[in-house]
């Protein structure tokens, strides 16, 4: 891992606010993702289930914690499983994490080789009556591939078909909804980096530019600043690729008098950033597309207000839209007639701004939590209102990644990453003569 060593405070106080929550005689299981195959001998780089790297820290493939804290057997109350290393791993792969290494960023203190797994599982699961399995409960999950946690919960269920099934996902969706100032100060950090991408931008972009060139100029800037790269597929949409909302192809010019939009964070340490910023590629916004963006603008500014303890998000994408429909007018985009004859299930706003204002941020770029109780102090969300005019060739959306205070003002994490148009306009003609 390229990343700089974890606290593992961080790691046994997640695994303590978990067991806070499990009913008696139970227990829990976690597993690694698997490395996935492309094709011949080709895989894709290894990704970690972010759920067992919330509760342990652990970074590799072939891992397996267990937390069964009733266990009559101190020892098995934290058990960590590991792919014992060997000098054919050493020289092939690189060494694994050996069990002083492990206990050193865990803080389990039994770690077993993953061989040993059937023999000591099936001693634990004597003493409970019930067993937590981990299923993907997102609710934006479209998953067609089986995964090792999904082969593991088909054999548990046909060895041990006695004991009770229990779900850990609303447990760990509550728990990881709330970060603590260790995993803030990680999530700072990926911040950090996605701004050395975008001020290395501001100084790049001009006509003539392909989106691709400036995806490349940021995996540079991220990965030699100790990221693993993107947190999630870059979308560099210049001109009226903006308005296609999930465009990644980024295979186009960028041309005088259009706008890019960037939707691009940086990862450090499994833990995401997401920036949206919207820059001229000549280096000024025209009076058309300075009046859109300080619209959006606007909207965000007043959008992340509403961030506090005690909001309901279904209340807060309401008002939000009702910041919205009010800019939309002034723009000249919407009309009375519009909202008088609007679909309450589809307002007239929604023309030009049809997604959602703020989803959670974390480990997961749309990170798990809990959508329908009151925002919570720690709790982290994306703020990104847009407006996309394809008429106009134009889409602008602006985002910034927020960390909910008790005091009612969300800290920016991405605060001091140029957002006014005049800002940006500063740094793009910093030496030109005009």
């Amino acid at each position: 891992m390229k990343y700089h060593p974890i606290n593992r405070d961080l790691f046994i106080s997640n695994r303590v606010n978990f067991v806070k929550q499990m009913r008696d005689l139970s227990l829990a299981v976690f597993n690694s993702n698997d490395i996935y195959p492309v094709s011949a001998d080709s895989t894709m780089p290894f990704q970690q289930h972010r759920d067992i790297f919330h509760l342990s820290g652990v970074d590799q493939e072939e891992s397996i914690l267990i937390l069964s804290p009733m266990s009559k057997n101190e020892a098995h109350r934290e058990v960590l499983f590991l792919k014992e290393t060997n000098d054919h791993i050493a020289v092939w792969e690189g060494a694994k994490l050996n069990k002083t290494q492990a206990f050193d960023v865990t803080g389990v203190k039994t770690i077993y080789w993953l061989d040993q797994f059937d023999t000591v599982f099936k001693q634990m699961m004597a003493e409970v009556d019930a067993i937590y399995l981990n299923t993907n409960e997102h609710l934006r999950a479209n998953t067609t591939v089986q995964t090792r946690e999904d082969r593991f919960i088909e054999s548990v269920k046909k060895d041990y078909p006695a004991h009770q099934v229990r779900r850990s996902g609303p447990i760990t969706h509550r728990i990881r909804s709330i970060k603590s100032q260790i995993e803030i100060e990680l999530m700072q950090k990926a911040c950090d980096i996605t701004k050395m991408g975008v001020e290395r931008l501001l100084r790049f972009i001009k006509p003539g530019i392909w989106e691709y060139e400036i995806e490349a100029e940021l995996l540079h800037e991220f990965v030699r600043k100790r990221s693993q790269g993107f947190a999630y597929t870059p979308i560099v949409a210049s001109g009226v690729n903006a308005c296609v909302l999930h465009y990644t192809q980024n295979n186009g010019e960028c041309k005088d008098g259009e706008v890019i939009l960037l939707d691009v964070g940086a990862e450090y340490a499994n833990y995401a950033s997401d920036l949206t910023r919207c820059i001229p590629v000549n280096g000024r916004f025209t009076d058309r597309q300075r009046e859109v963006y300080n619209s959006v603008l606007y909207v965000k500014n007043e959008a992340q207000k509403l961030l506090v303890p005690g909001t309901l998000m279904n209340d807060y994408h309401k008002e939000v839209g009702s910041f919205m429909e009010a800019e939309l007018i002034k723009l000249g985009l919407i009309d009375s007639t519009d909202i008088k004859n609007q679909d309450v299930n589809w307002p007239a706003y929604k023309k030009y701004f049809m997604h959602g204002t703020s989803h959670f941020i974390g480990l997961d770029t749309h990170d798990v939590g809990i959508w329908n109780e009151p925002i919570k102090a720690g709790m982290a969300f994306t703020c990104e209102p847009g407006i996309y005019i394809p008429e106009e060739g134009l889409g602008i959306r602006l985002e910034d990644d927020l960390i909910v205070q008790e005091s009612g003002v969300p800290l920016n994490l991405m605060g001091d990453i140029p957002i006014e148009a005049d800002h940006i306009e500063a740094i793009m003609n910093e030496g030109v003569t005009l």
